[in-house]
């Protein structure tokens, strides 16, 4: 499909095309390259500067300016040499090799589909609510930057996610204001025919037509799906309303609309992803509609069909509890695709439903979604090392009788578009120590780069950042307090609020209870004497918004801003309402030490804290999510012990107390001791240590690099095979796998024996597998993990000799005598080539 990104004159009639350069101005707007790249920002600046500041929507500031406005400046020649020099790069970076191309010249790799509910892109378009969505879009900018070919797919909503407001009392007021797509850097998707495009899918009593609207994200591209279209009955227009509604029934309609119809936009545009890549179960059911369409494309039966397409399926679980996954009632499911399931995939409901349930037989079993994922999917994986652990309990009950340490599920830890993140300041910094293209390559180089650098430049980053921060809340407090009537505290707060100075901090995330966002209030008067230190003063910035029909999430709002209240004017802790993308940008670029403090191991991965590494700012957090992987002493502070404690309240006291402890004697005293230059050399140690390490590691460049290298293009080849010859390889496992399933109840051990030799056991055992060919089985030696931080151990067995009883064959294998004979069990489970166990056959029979 050509590139069709730019503005055709009359795409929109609010600009006005006929002044000459207003399509070069169109194309920079519509490029949401300009939200991180920053080299456009000053054209905007001068066409609107106001506005620009107020919603960094190039777009928007395009459509405003007045026809005199743009012809004067778009006149001068200095803008206009800026924008022909801004566009003539713009074009020379689509076309230039990037990593990927440079890597692997040869790939076949064609396009990898990112199917996400939520993209965080830009304020500009606002259609996310927090952790999922700053995942999706920051691997879709990395994956841009890198060359790699990534298409996102997820939904336009009409509203969004809420906005907040407080009102005098400090109670969460929820607003939901209108995405209007006029003022969106959007533009309608059109087929080949230069038509607008439109699928169609099939609910109960009706069809559904969803508008299909482009994004343009550098090199890469972004399809969202909108239902308010005019031929919808009217309360079918309102599927893409809001993120995240409650309404357990608008829920799966959604995600029919992103999984279903997202797949049909795809093959609407000509398009043939080789790798389908699920971020979270929102979108399993485009795992049913690519297999739908290798059907419909080769007459094959969906269980051939779904074989052969889930190999190039990847599925990201961000959820670390159960109940985080999205589940419906058989009923609704059964309303919604039945028919989809009798008529398109030729299978029954109960066929169906038995995807997404841990026991096909159970009709009284809900509906999973991240099941349906799994069954659907050749890769799984969670988002930190911590966290693929979790998801491997939670997924166990797929695989039983297999041990935890076999589930498959591995990681891929998150990271974050570190030029996404970066302020002005430390853009430059990081530019003169490791060159202008630091983060389209591998980073070898960098980290001993940066630790060259010497304390007065990387403690300069510091205090510049915090005082633009601190200037920065005396602003957006005055408006806040100017809202909620309080004039005169508004005043008083544009001079006196905050220290440039002081030790500054950062708390700000969604408010849930599992993420313990008031654990420093555990104890006021102890944070109060932290804060109020005269010699050594804190202060605390608190952000964060509570699910509309979270009353918990939302008490845990008010204790905060009665806690505020009760601190005096001028206070050292504000909270600042309406945390969005912007208010982010400014906390993690500006706080001396961010603080997270979830209940481990609940937080799945985290990002905000990685926000402020490329910053120099530090961490203390939970030894949870990503940062169980990150911490060492040299980079920044941990709390708890690296266990689980569920949710005991004595357990939150003892680290409330550890929070205090830390930040008393540790965390204040090294920032406040000073050498005769007044630096804090411990504290920017830690910072250069932080920076050169974890800023590199934790970066959405590695992740796209580990996915692309461990997972897109292994599954590509594996999806390529299974599909070719008319899908001749899945065809052939299917049946094979139909065989064996009336034979593996048979199988069954019979006799074992071991002697020692030397420091080893030799272990000879019988296995009975009549009717099942001994190359389709796999005979092994296995023992739990002698320590909690290892794996099991697994020793395949030999095949000696065959019994004199039909279908039995003796096995042996040498195994260390390190531990007793009695810690090692025989197992046998199947093979065959190009079939994952037990990801996709998880038969085992053990030794009993």
């Amino acid at each position: 499909m050509a590139d069709r990104a730019h503005i055709d004159e009359g795409t929109y009639s609010l600009l006005p095309m006929d002044i000459e350069g207003v399509g070069a101005l169109a194309e920079l707007a519509l490029d949401l390259r300009w939200s991180w790249n920053h080299a456009a920002d000053e054209l905007w600046q001068q066409l609107e500067p106001r506005l620009w500041e107020l919603t960094q929507n190039a777009w928007v500031v395009l459509q405003t300016v007045s026809r005199d406005r743009l012809t004067r400046i778009l006149n001068d020649p200095d803008f206009r040499r800026s924008l022909d020099d801004l566009l003539r790069k713009r074009r020379e970076a689509l076309l230039q090799p990037a990593w990927f191309q440079d890597k692997f010249p040869q790939s076949s790799l064609s396009c990898v589909a990112y199917f996400s509910m939520e993209f965080m892109l830009s304020e500009a378009l606002p259609i996310y609510s927090g952790g999922l969505g700053n995942v999706a879009g920051d691997q879709l900018k990395a994956a841009a930057d890198l060359g790699v070919p990534v298409i996102g797919v997820g939904l336009l909503f009409q509203q969004g996610y809420f906005r907040q407001v407080l009102d005098k009392d400090g109670r969460q007021q929820a607003l939901f204001p209108y995405n209007d797509p006029v003022q969106l850097p959007i533009v309608p998707l059109r087929d080949r025919a230069g038509q607008w495009l439109r699928v169609e899918i099939a609910l109960p009593g009706y069809s559904v037509w969803l508008r299909c609207w482009l994004v343009q994200v550098g090199r890469n591209r972004l399809y969202l799906l909108d239902s308010n279209d005019p031929a919808n009955f009217p309360a079918h227009r309102g599927i893409t309303s809001e993120l995240y509604p409650a309404a357990h029934e608008l829920r799966i309609k959604q995600e029919l609309v992103l999984g279903i119809g997202g797949w049909r936009v795809l093959r609407a545009l000509g398009l043939t992803p080789e790798v389908c890549h699920l971020n979270e179960g929102h979108a399993a059911f485009a795992v049913l509609e690519r297999a739908r369409s290798l059907m419909e494309d080769t007459g094959l039966p969906f269980e051939v069909a779904l074989s052969a397409t889930r190999a190039g399926n990847l599925f990201t679980t961000h959820t670390a509890v159960a109940a985080g996954f999205d589940v419906y009632h058989p009923t609704l499911v059964e309303q919604y695709l039945k028919t989809y399931a009798r008529d398109k995939l030729g299978i029954s409901s109960k066929d169906l439903l038995a995807l997404g349930r841990k026991n096909e037989h159970d009709d009284s079993e809900p509906f999973n979604m991240a099941y349906l994922a799994v069954r659907g999917s050749g890769t799984v994986n969670g988002v930190s090392r911590l966290h693929g652990r979790v998801s491997q309990s939670l997924f166990a009950s797929l695989f039983p009788r297999w041990p935890l340490q076999d589930i498959p599920v591995g990681h891929v830890t998150n990271g974050v578009h570190t030029p996404s993140w970066d302020s002005a300041h430390a853009d430059e910094l990081w530019t003169s120590t490791c060159g202008k293209r630091r983060w389209l390559g591998t980073m070898e180089t960098m980290a001993e780069c940066f630790r060259k650098l010497p304390d007065a430049r990387l403690w300069q980053l510091r205090t510049e950042a915090r005082r633009a921060l601190v200037a920065f809340v005396r602003e957006r407090m005055a408006m806040q307090w100017f809202a909620a009537g309080e004039t005169g505290k508004a005043m008083e707060a544009s001079e006196t609020l905050f220290d440039p100075a002081a030790l500054t901090m950062g708390f700000a995330r969604r408010f849930a209870p599992y993420k313990r966002p008031n654990l420093l209030l555990h104890d006021p008067a102890r944070l109060l004497r932290l804060l109020n230190d005269p010699s050594r003063p804190v202060q605390l910035i608190v952000a964060g918004k509570a699910h509309p029909d979270d009353t918990q999430g939302q008490r845990l709002i008010e204790e905060w801003t009665h806690f505020i209240a009760r601190c005096g004017d001028p206070g050292r802790v504000v909270f600042l309402s309406d945390y969005d993308m912007l208010l982010t940008e400014r906390l993690v670029q500006g706080v001396d030490l961010w603080v997270n403090t979830p209940r481990r191991p609940w937080e799945a991965s985290g990002t905000s804290g990685m926000k402020v590494l490329v910053n120099g700012g530090l961490n203390i957090s939970e030894l949870d999510g990503w940062w169980a992987e990150a911490y060492t002493p040299e980079v920044g502070w941990a709390l708890g012990d690296g266990q689980e404690h569920g949710d005991d309240p004595a357990w939150d006291a003892a680290e409330a107390d550890e929070l205090y402890r830390r930040l008393e004697r540790e965390v204040v005293p090294e920032f406040y001791a000073r050498d005769e230059n007044s630096i804090p050399t411990a504290w920017v140690a830690r910072m250069r240590e932080s920076m050169a390490r974890l800023a590199l590691q934790f970066s959405a460049n590695r992740v796209v690099r580990q996915y692309t290298e461990e997972v897109y293009l292994p599954a590509a080849a594996a999806y390529r095979a299974r599909v070719a010859d008319r899908a001749a390889q899945s065809r052939e496992a299917v049946s094979w796998q139909r065989k064996l399933s009336d034979r593996w109840p048979t199988l069954r051990f019979g006799d074992t024996s071991f002697s020692t030799e030397g420091n080893c056991y030799l272990f000879e055992v019988e296995v009975f597998h009549d009717g099942i060919e001994p190359d389709a089985l796999v005979v092994e030696i296995f023992a739990n993990p002698k320590k909690v931080d290892q794996g099991p151990f697994r020793q395949r067995m030999t095949r000696v000799r065959s019994l004199p009883a039909p279908g039995g064959h003796l096995y042996s294998a040498r195994v260390p005598a390190d531990r007793t004979a009695a810690d090692y069990t025989p197992r046998a489970f199947p093979q065959h080539e190009g079939v994952s166990v037990p990801l996709e056959l998880s038969w085992i029979t053990w030794q009993r």
